[in-house]
């Protein structure tokens, strides 16, 4: 069997995301089960360089996280530009700040590496249209990270779609979000950063979450037509990482129903200023003419035509139906691997010539372009048309 190995310049991955997700949960497992097999039967090693400006966390990360997951140390460095310039480097990874990723994304290009990077590109259509210009007109492979298509819930939806499970989709309604603790109370600290609360810094609810409904909705459903929005700032005062309070000038709810130009109407509603009370922190309701179905994170739940209960409006008596009992919870078929993890094997494939990757930056801009459509929207008070 036939080895590659292609060194990756990961930058921002002292972030949370960017720890947990894409260093420990895809990288260091990608390297623990051995690399990534392609369908030539070559194998596919990997070998990251950490990048940013936190010597001590990244000392940390290469020092002391991996060893603990695969038994040695992995390489890293502050000198971002001049390790993405390095001959030695494939692929440049970027986790980093939103407001950043555009002159990562410019580096990388500039050396010929192939570039991978989360979501959002952009905090707005235009530029992030004219970086997936450049990576297309240099020719380099690129990839956005859009990890929602891969989580168990959505494998089941697509999967029950697929089937015909639904017959003729009518609507789709999704529920996000949780309480984010303001940080005021020094025993409840907040459990996000506080740049997502600065519009200065590329924070806000819509530019983050509207960037995945695209490409949900796009991919189990159909192509967006246009959208009504509405987002505000339900906290005005929050406390950042140094303890001190600052203004919210960011988001922190958004709102939208999008109407699909195959008919489909999809109500996506987001906030971190709610307490869950539903089955989990994403729950997306499909229904259709033979069934419906809930999916979470990692479950889904199942109800058909035949077992669907028939309620008589009576606000005078206790409701007489336990509507949970008959909803049908779907049992796991296969083996769910991370759904990071599942996309960076699709793009190291990708990168040695071993399949399409259709998750490119003009994918990614695509999210922002609706992102944009939702502010235009809420700002407005309109309908909004897409492309």
């Amino acid at each position: 069997m036939s080895q590659r190995t292609l060194t990756i310049a990961m930058n921002g991955v002292t972030g949370r995301m960017g720890t947990n997700q894409h260093f420990i949960r895809s990288i260091l497992a990608i390297m623990k089960q051995g690399g990534v097999n392609c369908s030539d039967g070559t194998k596919v090693q990997v070998k990251p360089i950490l990048i940013g400006r936190s010597e001590s966390k990244l000392r940390h990360l290469a020092e002391v996280v991996a060893p603990s997951v695969i038994g040695t140390k992995v390489d890293f460095s502050t000198d971002v530009d001049g390790t993405i310039a390095s001959k030695g480097v494939d692929i440049v990874f970027d986790a980093s700040g939103t407001l950043q990723r555009a002159s990562v994304i410019a580096k990388a290009v500039e050396h010929g590496k192939a570039i991978y990077c989360e979501k959002p590109i952009a905090t707005g259509a235009a530029e992030a249209n004219r970086l997936a210009d450049l990576v297309e007109s240099s020719g380099v492979k690129n990839g956005v990270v859009q990890d929602k298509l891969w989580l168990p819930g959505i494998r089941k939806l697509r999967m029950l779609r697929e089937q015909g499970f639904f017959g003729e989709i009518k609507s789709v309604r999704a529920e996000f979000g949780y309480w984010v603790f303001t940080g005021h109370d020094a025993d409840q600290p907040a459990q996000r950063p506080s740049w997502n609360y600065r519009r200065e810094d590329g924070g806000g609810l819509m530019i983050d979450m509207f960037c995945h409904w695209e490409y949900l909705i796009g991919d189990l459903f159909g192509k967006v037509d246009r959208v009504l929005a509405h987002a505000a700032i339900d906290i005005p005062e929050r406390i950042d990482e140094s303890g001190r309070p600052y203004p919210c000038t960011a988001d922190d709810s958004a709102y939208a129903i999008f109407v699909l130009k195959n008919g489909i109407s999809c109500q996506f509603n987001g906030s971190w200023v709610t307490r869950v009370r539903r089955d989990d922190l994403l729950t997306v309701q499909v229904d259709g003419t033979h069934g419906s179905a809930v999916s979470g994170l990692r479950e889904c739940w199942v109800q058909s035509l035949g077992s669907t209960p028939k309620p008589v409006w009576n606000p005078d008596i206790a409701q007489p139906i336990a509507f949970f009992d008959s909803w049908q919870k779907l049992p796991n078929a296969t083996e769910y691997d991370n759904a990071f993890k599942i996309q960076w094997e699709l793009f190291l494939r990708h990168v040695v010539g071993d399949g399409d990757f259709r998750w490119s930056l003009r994918s990614g801009a695509a999210g922002v372009e609706l992102a944009e459509a939702g502010e235009v929207s809420a700002r407005e008070r309109r309908w909004v048309d897409m492309k």
